[in-house]
C-alpha cells in the first residue's frame, strides 16, 4: 500500500516545482520591455574660437648658406694644416701653410733685377740729357741723340716688367698662406700635413660650410603658388617654420627668401628657399626638416582637438553631444590640422560639445557620460560597471 503512495506524492511535488518557478516568472513578463543600452562613457571638448596660422607643410632639405672647397694657388709642401676638423672659422683666419722660400727667392730676384734696370734707366737718362746739350754744338748726331732716346724708353720699359715680376711674386708668395674665405664651419681634412700640393689638385684641402645663415629648400603643391604670391604682395617677408623630419621638435623660424622661377612638371611641386639665423646650429647641412609656411592667420576661427575629426564613408565628420547627452553624426569641413588642433570651416558653431575621445562606443542617438578634456584622473567606468 504504501509502494502504491510513493508515486503519486512525487507527482504531486513536481507540480507543485512547476507551479512555484512559473510563479517566478510571471513578474518578470508583467514589466514589460527591457531598458536600452547603458550611457557610454567618452571624455569631451568644446568648440574653441581663436586666432589660427594657417600653414603650409612641405618637405625639406637644410643646405649650407654658402660652401667653398678650399683648394691650393701654387704648389709646394704643406708646410702646415691650422685648422682642427670641425671647428667654426672666421673670414681670413689661417687654415694652412705652403713653403713660401721658394716664392720667397723670386721676388728677391725680381726685386733685384729691377734695383739692376733702375740703374741702368738713370744712366741712360744722363747720357741723354747730355746728348740734348752737345746736339745745338753739333758734336753728337741727330742719329746717336735719337738712340738715346730710345735706350732710355726701353730701359723704362724694362724697370715697368720688372715691377711687374715684383706684384706676381708678392701674389705668389701671398698663396703660400691660405686663410678661409668666409664664416663656416670646416669638414675633414683632404690633405696631410707634408704632401706636396699642385694647383691643379681636384680634392682642396677642406669644405667650409657656412651656416649662420642657413637655408631650407621645400616644395609644395603648385596650386599654392597664387596664394603665396597674394601673402608676399604685403611687403613683409613670410615666416618659415622648421621642425624636425618627424614633426616633433621644433628647430629655428626664418622667413620666405625665394620661391623658384618655375614649377616641376614631373612632380606639380614649387621649389621655394627659405633663410634662417641658426645661432645654435640646430639646422645642418643635409638635414631632412619639415617646413611650415605661414600665409595668413584665420581671426576667429573654430577649433577643435584634432582626434576630434573622424573619417569614414561620408568624409571627415564629428560626434556631437546635445544637451541630454545623446549623439549625433555631424559631418564637418576641415581647413587644416596643425599641433594638434584642426581647424573646422564648416559644420560646428562655437560652444557645442563633441567627443574628443571614446568615439568607437558611440552609436548615432546613444547616450553617453561626458568628462570633460583634462579633467579626467583615471578610467571613466558607466554606472552598472562601478556597481560591480
Amino acid at each position: 500500500m504504501r509502494k502504491a503512495l510513493v508515486p503519486g506524492v512525487v507527482a504531486v511535488a513536481l507540480v507543485a516545482a512547476g507551479g512555484a518557478w512559473f510563479a517566478g516568472r510571471a513578474p518578470a513578463s508583467a514589466e514589460g520591455p527591457a531598458e536600452g543600452p547603458p550611457p557610454v562613457p567618452v571624455v569631451s571638448g568644446k568648440v574653441k574660437t581663436e586666432d589660427v596660422p594657417i600653414l603650409k607643410t612641405g618637405i625639406g632639405t637644410v643646405s649650407a648658406f654658402n660652401t667653398v672647397t678650399v683648394k691650393v694657388r701654387v704648389d709646394g709642401q704643406l708646410e702646415k694644416v691650422a685648422f682642427t676638423e670641425g671647428q667654426e672659422v672666421k673670414a681670413g683666419d689661417l687654415l694652412a701653410q705652403i713653403d713660401p722660400r721658394p716664392y720667397r727667392a723670386v721676388l728677391d730676384q725680381a726685386t733685384a733685377a729691377k734695383a739692376k734696370d733702375e740703374a741702368l734707366l738713370a744712366n741712360a737718362k744722363r747720357d741723354l740729357t747730355r746728348d740734348e746739350g752737345l746736339i745745338s754744338k753739333q758734336f753728337v748726331s741727330q742719329q746717336v741723340l735719337d738712340t738715346q732716346r730710345a735706350l732710355v724708353d726701353q730701359q723704362t720699359a724694362q724697370v715697368a716688367a720688372d715691377q711687374a715680376a715684383i706684384d706676381a711674386a708678392k701674389v705668389n708668395l701671398a698663396y703660400t698662406t691660405i686663410t678661409s674665405p668666409l664664416d663656416g664651419l670646416t669638414g675633414i681634412r683632404l690633405v696631410d700635413q707634408g704632401n706636396i700640393v699642385h694647383a691643379t689638385d681636384t680634392s682642396g684641402l677642406v669644405v667650409i660650410t657656412q651656416t649662420h645663415p642657413i637655408s631650407v629648400i621645400f616644395t609644395l603643391p603648385e596650386n599654392l603658388l597664387d596664394q603665396i604670391n597674394e601673402a608676399r604682395a604685403g611687403g613683409t617677408p613670410l615666416k618659415v617654420i622648421a621642425y624636425s623630419a618627424d614633426d616633433s621638435t621644433k628647430l629655428g623660424e626664418g622667413t620666405l627668401a625665394l620661391i623658384d622661377n618655375q614649377i616641376d612638371q614631373t612632380t606639380g611641386t614649387l621649389k621655394l628657399k627659405a633663410t634662417f639665423p641658426n645661432p645654435d646650429n640646430r639646422l645642418w647641412p643635409g638635414e631632412f626638416v619639415s617646413a611650415r609656411l605661414l600665409t595668413a592667420t584665420r581671426k576667429g576661427g573654430l577649433t577643435v582637438p584634432a582626434q576630434t575629426i573622424q573619417r569614414g564613408p561620408i568624409g571627415t565628420f564629428v560626434w556631437v553631444i546635445r544637451p541630454d547627452n545623446s549623439v549625433e553624426m555631424r559631418t564637418v569641413t576641415v581647413g587644416q590640422i596643425q599641433g594638434g588642433t584642426a581647424l573646422v570651416d564648416k559644420g560646428l558653431t562655437a560652444g557645442e560639445t563633441v567627443v574628443v575621445d571614446g568615439q568607437y562606443k558611440v552609436k548615432v542617438g546613444g547616450k553617453v557620460i561626458a568628462t570633460p578634456q583634462g579633467s579626467q584622473t583615471a578610467d571613466v567606468v558607466a554606472p552598472g560597471d562601478a556597481a560591480k
